[in-house]
């Protein structure tokens, strides 16, 4: 039992002594005995809060920087009617800064023996679970003179996913890749190893795809046409070591990663090749196998949505053996690492040798724009300071490309909003060149 303001207000006028009673004190209180009557009546008629029955319902999953909703039903079961102000309470990280006050706090009547829907909205600011905390409930009496107040645990997860916004890029992508894959009109049609029809000869042509034999069935010239290889393996090897948790903007480098990744599986996904993920540093944080085409793109999505960069070395053999044994015949193992020249000499490097044997290799990793501004910058003896500072990092980092490069890896290096068209650029020119 608590005192509101509205009855200290009133025994503040009256001068007279008033107490709160709390659970195992005895006292005596000195009050007036029309505001004591007030007051405990108030208190008699305020709906008691424990036996209110709480569940929930609403969305599960949502993605980062879109809204969820998630629905409060509180049933009264008892006599007396329910005015309460009631608080729904989330880890900080659910809302927008500032809005969480008028997010989580509801007003609202319930009538004995009915039941009430209140709806929380939610706006996560970072991906992850995030889990339910308490529902407060302050239960007044009709004169708002006293409250009771109780808290019930109402347990809800709702998963914060990738925001996945390189998905714009999608449509120009299958655009290219239907043009690969024969089914629009173009005058040089993708090259493979499987066999797809004939057609006229039109200038422009290679001349390595006449058809002698059908043309001299035909009147006219008949060129091969050919598409490119489907059902091929594709991994997508994500490094949550160290380096992932490098901030470029406002995320770490590993958000901008798995954008790229999801742009490349949704893609791959379409052309019919089959995509794989895995996650790790010194243990395996996420492995997904096996899923189908449609269900692939929603299978990572919601395994990366958890992901969190460790601070710890990338175990680079212990990498490497996991990728081994993921994808045991012949597939495109993208990386999605760093270039940083310590990390990659003392990691990758000296176990690439095991990985390009068997398979094609492709390394992506995210540049900070920031350094490409530095380099530019001038004016000044601190400016001038930066840009050799730049200068130097930009060139360790083609070094490390290079390197790469001399033992058949393609590489893709390039800022946040560039990598995820840049890496689905180069699938499609290795699908293009048939080296898948």
């Amino acid at each position: 039992m608590a005192l509101t303001g509205r009855a200290a207000l009133l025994a503040a006028l009256g001068s007279l002594p008033v107490g709160i009673l709390e659970p195992g004190w005895t006292g005596i209180l000195a009050v007036n005995a029309p505001l004591a009557l007030a007051c405990a009546c108030d208190f008699a008629l305020a709906a008691p809060v424990r036996r209110l029955r709480l569940t929930r319902s609403g969305d599960t999953s949502v993605r980062l920087g879109e809204t969820a909703d998630v629905t409060l039903t509180v049933t009264n079961p008892t006599g007396r009617p329910l005015r309460a102000l009631l608080r729904d309470a989330w880890p900080p990280s659910s809302w927008q800064p500032g809005t969480e006050v008028a997010a989580s706090r509801h007003r609202l009547t319930v009538p004995a023996g009915e039941r009430r829907r209140v709806t929380t909205r939610l706006r996560p600011t970072r991906r992850g679970d995030r889990h339910a905390d308490r529902v407060t409930i302050r239960s007044y009496g009709p004169l708002g003179l006293f409250t009771r107040q109780a808290t019930h645990k109402v347990p809800w997860t709702v998963r914060v996913l990738p925001p996945f916004t390189s998905r714009k890029h999608l449509p120009s992508k299958l655009a290219r890749l239907r043009e690969l894959d024969g089914r629009t009109s173009v005058l040089i049609r993708g090259q493979g190893t499987e066999f797809d029809s004939l057609r006229e000869y039109v200038p422009g042509d290679d001349t390595r795809s006449i058809d002698w034999r059908a043309t001299a069935r035909h009147s006219t010239v008949a060129v091969r046409t050919w598409r490119p290889e489907r059902d091929r393996h594709i991994l997508l090897v994500l490094d949550t070591g160290r380096t992932s948790a490098g901030r470029v903007g406002d995320a770490p480098r590993l958000d901008a990663s798995m954008d790229a990744a999801l742009l490349l599986a949704a893609l791959a996904s379409r052309a019919g090749d089959r995509v794989d993920l895995l996650a790790f540093d010194r243990h395996v944080r996420a492995l997904v196998q096996g899923r189908p085409a449609n269900d692939v793109l929603p299978a990572l999505v919601n395994a990366m949505a958890t992901l969190e960069p460790e601070l710890v070395e990338t175990d680079a053999r212990g990498l490497t053996a996991t990728a081994l044994r993921t994808a045991p015949r012949r597939s495109l193992i993208v990386l999605l690492t760093t270039l940083d020249a310590a990390p990659m000499e003392a990691g990758i490097l000296s176990v690439l040798p095991q990985l390009t044997q068997r398979h094609t290799v492709l390394v992506a990793s995210v540049a900070d724009p920031h350094i490409a501004g530095m380099a530019k910058s001038r004016g000044n003896v601190d400016s001038v300071y930066e840009a050799a500072a730049a200068a130097q990092a930009q060139a360790e980092r083609e070094h490390s490309a290079e390197q790469l490069r001399r033992h058949g890896v393609t590489v893709v290096d390039a800022t946040p909003d560039d990598l995820a068209p840049a890496l689905a650029d180069a699938y499609l020119a290795l699908k293009t060149a048939g080296r898948l």
